[in-house]
């Protein structure tokens, strides 16, 4: 246990030197993915509604699923930072109404920009058939009058 104190020592010197005074944030520590992943859909089951969730899940199931192969660790740490921050999002219920930063969606691959795009019609898929089952029909329900 000796051996862990000098690193825990350095590493706890090294973030608070390099802190800018307060002005801007330390850098956020990665969660390990298994337990990122488990705290996604602890994320998911806590904050969200039953259809969102279901929808959140296996979102979270593949895209994890998809990246276990990834070995270039540039790609690893945004992966695991931009599912982090959701996490946090969803924790804070700060993501309701929020729009996609422009930014990010430029930098976005045609295969991103088509996944973001099913996702969207899966969404509202969902919607509209929530809106169906909870109403009386909706408008097709109105014109069989």
């Amino acid at each position: 246990m000796n051996a862990l104190r000098p690193t825990a020592r350095r590493l706890a010197a090294a973030l608070n030197s390099s802190k800018d005074h307060g002005m801007t944030p330390g850098p956020m520590a990665l969660l390990p993915p298994i337990y990122l992943y488990r705290r996604l859909l602890r994320a998911h089951r806590k904050h969200l509604p039953q259809e969102m969730r279901l929808l959140g899940d296996e979102y979270v199931k593949a895209e994890f699923r998809a990246h276990r192969s990834v070995d270039n660790p540039a790609h690893l740490i945004g992966f695991l930072t931009e599912w982090q921050l959701y996490a946090q999002k969803i924790e804070g219920n700060s993501w309701v109404g929020e729009k996609l930063d422009k930014g990010k969606v430029e930098k976005m691959s045609d295969e991103q920009i088509g996944q973001l795009y099913e996702l969207m019609q899966a969404i509202q898929k969902r919607g509209t058939e929530g809106d169906l089952q909870d109403g009386d029909g909706g408008e097709s329900g109105q014109n069989q009058s």
